[in-house]
């Protein structure tokens, strides 16, 4: 039977999904985070699932998009990228990012975040249409089984006294024995084997301490930590001194592709004047890693050839979905860099994409991040499961992956009840500075 892959209607849907009150640099998280849920819906009534950010920008795009798509195929994912966004240079000109710590804006990353959802509900539809999982429309796995990272964060108990937000039961996490105490219960659900560290929050003497302790409790453990470029490159070089060999890798530790090659040089010539204590070569500089300075394909040339960064990690959101994100991984192997996944909040769609592409990448040898075990809400009739530490790529059609239809619509009354003041995540309001309990973080600086 031919089936018709013409697409007669998109959805979306404007949700408000709860979220911890996880510390960085910036501040702390929201109690509620906006997502968009994405439904591409065929004429034969195949439906495709995608999922990005749903600040207001990204939607002001999404809706014209929508209503353009109309009429075309599923299968006609290159013409998706040939269509003309519009994007409003005011809502990107000089800005950086708040609420994801993606680095700098620019129109071209606000285009491709949205882009990306619908690339995402295409290929989910192409895969129930055809009965092929969607690794299999990139070309095939090479793994049963993706690895992810314990994402772990300095967190106050609850949200401030008096702000609207849903309960959690992880407790606070504001000192190293509270770092440890929460790695322990995310290796306990979860059997994560790996931890990375939202750092920027305390002075670097206590993030270097938390890690020491989480080195110490997780012996032989890969780890990591991430300032959100909130050091200068002198902190960051102490820093890597100082933990240079318990770290997998140091993500971020200051601001822009100028400042990480300047870390990266220093390191490399302190590994290269520097005996290694246990044999007769060299030590090996700490890799620097990044989600902020590559970010978009003209940001790779000065990176790479500087060799500023040693690991990039990508994001199927901004990098404008699971091809592009292939393409990315095979730039990076040409030039002998790493290549990983970064998250930000995210549901159930975002992390079955993410581990049906992570699935097909050939050189991935480090664990993804994923912010999806803080997230106690989903718009899924079953939440993609961790087992020691994998999540298992499915071979069902398309993402493997059914939307609940009520949970969606309550998230979406959320969102519709509230008075738009948390749907900026990322404007002013990204990060809340001005209600009760609130601590304005030091900028943490040697």
């Amino acid at each position: 039977m031919t089936r018709d892959l013409t697409i007669a209607e998109v959805r979306l849907t404007p949700i408000l999904v709860a979220d911890p009150p996880l510390l960085n640099t910036q501040g702390v998280h929201q109690p509620y985070t906006p997502r968009l849920i994405v439904e591409v819906v065929t004429a034969d009534g195949i439906t495709g699932l995608g999922e990005t950010y749903g600040d207001t920008k990204y939607l002001e795009l999404a809706r014209p998009l929508a209503e353009r798509l109309t009429g075309h195929s599923v299968m006609d994912v290159n013409s998706l990228f040939a269509l003309d966004l519009a994007v409003d240079e005011r809502r990107v000109r000089g800005a950086v990012d708040a609420g994801g710590l993606r680095g700098v804006q620019s129109a071209d990353k606000l285009r491709l975040s949205v882009l990306s959802a619908f690339e995402v509900a295409c290929l989910d539809a192409q895969g129930r249409a055809l009965g092929l999982p969607v690794h299999a429309l990139l070309g095939g796995r090479l793994r049963d089984t993706v690895e992810y990272s314990a994402y772990l964060f300095y967190k106050w108990a609850g949200h401030p006294e008096g702000v609207a937000g849903e309960p959690d039961d992880w407790g606070a996490a504001l000192d190293p024995a509270g770092v440890v105490a929460q790695a322990r219960l995310f290796k306990e659900r979860y059997g994560f084997t790996s931890f990375k560290l939202k750092g920027g929050v305390f002075p670097p003497e206590q993030e270097i301490a938390a890690v020491h302790a989480l080195a110490e409790a997780f012996p032989g453990h890969p780890l990591r930590l991430d300032p959100n470029g909130a050091w200068s490159v002198e902190t960051s070089l102490k820093v890597a001194e100082e933990l240079g060999d318990v770290l997998e890798y140091l993500e971020d530790p200051t601001l822009g592709t100028h400042a990480m090659a300047e870390v990266s040089a220093a390191l490399r010539e302190a590994a290269r004047s520097a005996p290694d204590e246990g044999g007769d070569g060299r030590r090996t500089a700490v890799p620097l890693a990044t989600n902020m300075c590559v970010t978009t394909v003209g940001e790779i040339r000065e990176a790479f050839t500087r060799d500023a960064v040693q690991v990039v990690l990508s994001d199927h959101h901004y990098w404008g979905g699971l091809r592009n994100t292939r393409q990315l991984a095979a730039i990076c192997a040409a030039f002998g860099v790493g290549v990983s996944m970064h998250s930000n909040t995210h549901l159930g769609i975002s992390l079955a994409a993410m581990t049906h592409v992570a699935s097909t990448v050939p050189d991935l040898h480090h664990a993804c991040d994923s912010h999806y075990p803080w997230q106690s809400e989903d718009v899924l009739t079953e939440r993609p499961a961790f087992t020691g530490g994998r999540v298992a790529v499915s071979d069902a059609a398309g993402l493997g992956v059914e939307l609940d239809r009520d949970e969606l619509a309550r998230l979406h009354r959320r969102w519709t009840r509230d008075d738009g003041a948390l749907r900026e995540r990322d404007d002013a309001a990204a990060m809340r500075r001005a209600e009760p309990g609130w601590r304005t973080p030091v900028m943490p600086r040697w």
